[in-house]
C-alpha cells in the first residue's frame, strides 16, 4: 500500500500484491494481541430523545460557542438543533432532501447542510439559522469538512468530486475531480493535503489542496472493500480507516501510504475518531457497538467495546466537550421507541 503517483498497470498490480501480503500478515499478527479488557471505556451519560424522527440518521456537527449540536436526519428530511447543556431539541428545520453531511464554520458563523437527494448544499446564518444561500453541486452532496486554514467548506459529492465552498460569499470556489464518489475524508491543513476514501475505486486518494488536484493514490487490494470512515492524526502522521468488508480497522502511515496495523473491527462502521487525550481510537458501528482501541507504544490494544443500539453507526466525538455523541434510530430500543442521541462520556 504505497503512496504513489500515476504508474503503469504492471507496477500497480505489483504494488497491490505487496499490499495484500502486508495486510494479511498484519491481520494474523494483530489477532493474537487483540485481548479485550473488562474495564469500562465509555459510559452513556445521557439519552436525548429525537421525537418524531424516523429513518436513518446521518452525520452531526457542533457550534461550540452556542453549545448546539446539529443532527442530519436523512430519512426524515430534517435537521434537529440540540441545546447540549439542556439535553433537548430546541428547533427542527424541515424541507431538506436526504441531508447527509453537516459542518459549522465558526469564523463565518455559517452552517452547511449537504443533501444527497438533490445535490445541494444549503447554508444558514449561525445565530437564527436563517437561509444564507444554496450551492447546487448536482448530485449526492455528502460529507462536509471545514478547512481551518482558509475557512472554506470542503464537500464530497457526486460520482467523484470535492467542492470548495466559500461560506461568507455563499459561492463555489473550485472543484477537485476524483475517480468515484468520496466517502469519509480528512484534511491535513498544515501540509495542505486531503486524504479521501474512494471505496468504489478501491483506493484512498491524496489531494493537493493548493493545486486542487489529486496528487497521489493508495491503492487498496480487491479483498478489502467499503472503506467508509477515516480519522487523521496529522501530528503523528497517522490515519485510521475502517473497512466494512471485511470488518477491519487499518492504521496507515500518511507519509508513505503503508499500513502499520490491522485489527478486527465491529460491523457496519460509519465513523472513527482519535482521542488524543487518552491515546485511543473510537469506532461507531451499525452492529450496535462502539469499538475502543488503546495505543500502546507503536501498537494498539483492543479494550472493551461499548454497547449502543443496532443501526447506531454515525457519531461525533467533540474533544472540547470530551464527549462522543452517537445517533440511534427510532425503534432500536424497542417497538415504538424514539430516535435518540446517546451522549457517551470517556472513562479514564
Amino acid at each position: 500500500m504505497v503512496y504513489m503517483m500515476p504508474m503503469s498497470v504492471r507496477a500497480r498490480k505489483s504494488a497491490r500484491s505487496i499490499v495484500c501480503a502486508v495486510l494479511a500478515s498484519l491481520v494474523s499478527l494483530s489477532a493474537s494481541g487483540t485481548v479485550r479488557g473488562q474495564t469500562a471505556t465509555l459510559e452513556i451519560e445521557r439519552t436525548i430523545p429525537l421525537k418524531g424522527v424516523s429513518g436513518r440518521i446521518d452525520h452531526m456537527a457542533v457550534d461550540l460557542g452556542r453549545k448546539r449540536l446539529f443532527v442530519a436526519e436523512l430519512g426524515n428530511d430534517t435537521m434537529d438543533v440540540i441545546d447540549i447543556a439542556a439535553g433537548a431539541v430546541v428547533r427542527r428545520i424541515t424541507g431538506f432532501k436526504e441531508p447527509q453531511g453537516v459542518g459549522y464554520a465558526a469564523g463565518a458563523d455559517v452552517l452547511a447542510v449537504a443533501n444527497a437527494g438533490d445535490g445541494s448544499v444549503r447554508l444558514f446564518h449561525g445565530a437564527e439559522l436563517q437561509s444564507a444561500g444554496t450551492i447546487n453541486l448536482g448530485d449526492d452532496a455528502d460529507n462536509v469538512r471545514l478547512d481551518p486554514r482558509t475557512g472554506n467548506f470542503i464537500v464530497g459529492y457526486g460520482s467523484g468530486g470535492l467542492a470548495v465552498i466559500d461560506p461568507v460569499k455563499a459561492s463555489l470556489v473550485s472543484r477537485v475531480l476524483l475517480k468515484a464518489h468520496p466517502e469519509g475524508f480528512q484534511l491535513d491543513s498544515d501540509r495542505r493535503r486531503a486524504f479521501i476514501n474512494v471505496p468504489d475505486a478501491h483506493q484512498i486518494a491524496v489531494v493537493d489542496m493548493d493545486a486542487r488536484r489529486q496528487s497521489g493514490v493508495w491503492q487498496m487490494p480487491d479483498n478489502f472493500r467499503s472503506n467508509f470512515p477515516m480519522a487523521l492524526d496529522a501530528v503523528h502522521g497517522t490515519a485510521a480507516v475502517v473497512f466494512r468488508s471485511p470488518s477491519r480497522l487499518v492504521i496507515f502511515d500518511i507519509n508513505t501510504g503503508r499500513p502499520t496495523g490491522t485489527f478486527s473491527a465491529c460491523g457496519d462502521a460509519d465513523d472513527v475518531y482519535f482521542d488524543a487525550k487518552r491515546h485511543r481510537v473510537y469506532v461507531s458501528c451499525g452492529g450496535g457497538t462502539v469499538d475502543v482501541w488503546q495505543q500502546d507504544g507503536s501498537g494498539y490494544r483492543g479494550l472493551s467495546p461499548v454497547k449502543t443500539a443496532s443501526g447506531a453507526r454515525t457519531s461525533l466525538f467533540v474533544p472540547d466537550l470530551d464527549r462522543l455523541y452517537v445517533a440511534a434510530r427510532a425503534g432500536f430500543f424497542g417497538l415504538g421507541s424514539d430516535a435518540a442521541i446517546l451522549v457517551l462520556r470517556p472513562v479514564d
